[in-house]
């Protein structure tokens, strides 16, 4: 990251106030879209196809920037419910995890 002291976090853009658990999601999230888009992870396909592990960490990379993505389009269309305890938030929580446990392979 070429500059870490600043994160744009481009899926809160639209807001004029976001709670710190939304900030929270939105910029582990924004992290994983720069590194997919802005790092060319698939210029370097020998370190993704090492062994099992890691090909299974590329998966997950891959399935979360989709979910990723899905989010952020069902967010700009107001289908996105930000209460606490409501399926939608668990299941943020999950991703939100699920991210945090590959943490290590976001680099190239």
């Amino acid at each position: 990251m070429k500059n870490p002291k600043k994160l744009k976090i481009k899926s809160l853009k639209h807001w004029a106030w976001a709670d710190k658990d939304t900030v929270i999601l939105h910029a582990c999230f924004q992290l994983l879209t720069d590194f997919v888009e802005k790092e060319n992870i698939d210029m370097h396909p020998y370190q993704w196809t090492h062994n099992e592990i890691v090909r299974k960490r590329r998966a997950e990379i891959d399935d979360l920037y989709k979910w990723w993505k899905s989010y952020v389009h069902k967010d700009k269309k107001g289908k996105i419910d930000y209460l606490k305890g409501s399926e939608q938030y668990e299941s943020e929580n999950e991703m939100l995890m699920r991210l945090i446990k590959i943490r290590q392979y976001l680099w190239v």
